[in-house]
């Protein structure tokens, strides 16, 4: 069959890698991707394995219509059997403008768990209500790519008999521990031996709460200073000032490292000591966890979206927004590392856990049956 799939935009994220890696690993359909924005990172990646791909240039805020007119013309072009939206605002303008055009099989693919209106955009917040209006009677199925997911949008109003939980799968020859990657990356960040690397790989957002880590890293460093922490994403470099001025006030600057988007996060997730995840809000099924793990890198986390599913016994899940919590997990994880023998034991449960449970296989073959289904 076809489907095609309608996509905000096509920039570093987790929805679109997910998108990515399923649209690549699925061999029984033919498959078309939309961005409402513009190609991002996997858009020429999508064009490299030979999945045809548009690009609407739809400006972040714009209200013009063309590109609704251009999406329209698209689809009826590729006469899909099933339109596959992801994220709200996709959700949104897909979902309308397909059921104009009188498809019945139209998917929703929701990635976000609960709104917070102090972090979350209130327009995304106001499309997302308006989704939720619109449920009833634009998709015929609602996925949710956590089951944190699952229970915030059903106690919003979306349809909980619509609604499928999903869970990310992710592609283990690329995320795989890899001692000499970890070498690589230690050497050039200058990081010795039995230093600690504890890091966070996320972009500069409210939502990820980088003030807040480092306000627990001050907690941390009176107890142990013998660690550094590399930042990794959009926006964590020498031109943000904010981060730069906080790191400073704390008297962290011997400890922390901006390095910005890079490009091998495999290698970094296996640099690592200890992965943490300070998010507040918006995470759904949060990727980089999953990824470090099956780098056989342990994780710290907040309780947001599927992280305690993800992590399970196999690392440290706290509170959100608690700075004093955050920091203890750091320390006991920090303390459990002296004790090798059982250190490596919880890596290697921590990488069997993700293996089992979050192959890109079984993500692929629970999206052909939900395809497949409903068409029925």
């Amino acid at each position: 069959m076809k489907v095609v799939h309608i996509i905000t935009g096509l920039n570093n994220g987790g929805a679109e890698g997910v998108l990515y890696r399923l649209v690549t690993n699925d061999r029984k359909n033919t498959h078309v991707v939309i961005s409402l924005m513009d190609a991002g990172k996997y858009g020429p990646l999508l064009v490299e394995s030979n999945i045809k791909t548009y690009y609407l240039e739809l400006s972040r805020g714009s209200l013009s219509l063309s590109p609704l007119f251009k999406l329209k013309e698209i689809i009826k072009k590729e006469k899909p059997e099933i339109i596959q939206t992801w994220m709200s605002h996709a959700d949104l303008l897909g979902g309308v403008v397909s059921k104009v055009l009188g498809y019945k099989n139209i998917i929703w693919n929701i990635r976000h768990s609960k709104l917070t209106f102090r972090a979350s955009n209130i327009k995304t917040n106001a499309v997302v209500l308006t989704c939720m209006a619109m449920s009833n009677f634009i998709p015929k199925k609602i996925l949710c790519c956590s089951e944190r997911t699952y229970q915030d949008y059903a106690g919003y109003g979306y349809p909980k008999k619509k609604m499928t939980v999903i869970s990310n799968g992710y592609e283990f020859d690329k995320f795989n521990t890899n001692s000499d990657s970890r070498k690589l990356v230690r050497t050039e960040l200058g990081i010795a031996k039995d230093t600690n690397l504890l890091g966070m790989v996320a972009r500069y957002d409210p939502n990820k709460n980088h003030h807040g880590l480092l306000r627990s890293l001050r907690l941390v460093k009176e107890s142990n200073d013998n660690f550094k922490v590399i930042l990794v994403g959009r926006d964590l470099n020498d031109n943000n000032n904010i981060i730069k001025n906080k790191i400073r006030e704390l008297g962290l600057e011997e400890h922390i490292l901006l390095l910005n988007q890079r490009t091998d996060i495999p290698a970094v997730m296996n640099a690592l000591d200890i992965k943490i995840l300070s998010s507040i809000s918006g995470e759904g099924f949060p990727n980089v966890l999953a990824e470090a793990m099956a780098c056989g890198t342990l994780c710290v986390a907040t309780n947001i979206g599927d992280s305690s599913i993800i992590i399970d016994d196999y690392g440290w899940v706290v509170e959100a927004d608690d700075d004093k919590l955050l920091a203890n997990a750091i320390l006991e994880a920090l303390e459990l590392k002296q004790n090798s023998t059982e250190w490596n034991r919880m890596k290697v449960l921590a990488k069997k856990h993700i293996v089992d449970n979050f192959s890109i296989s079984l993500m692929v073959e629970k999206y052909n049956r939900i395809w497949n289904n409903v068409q029925i």
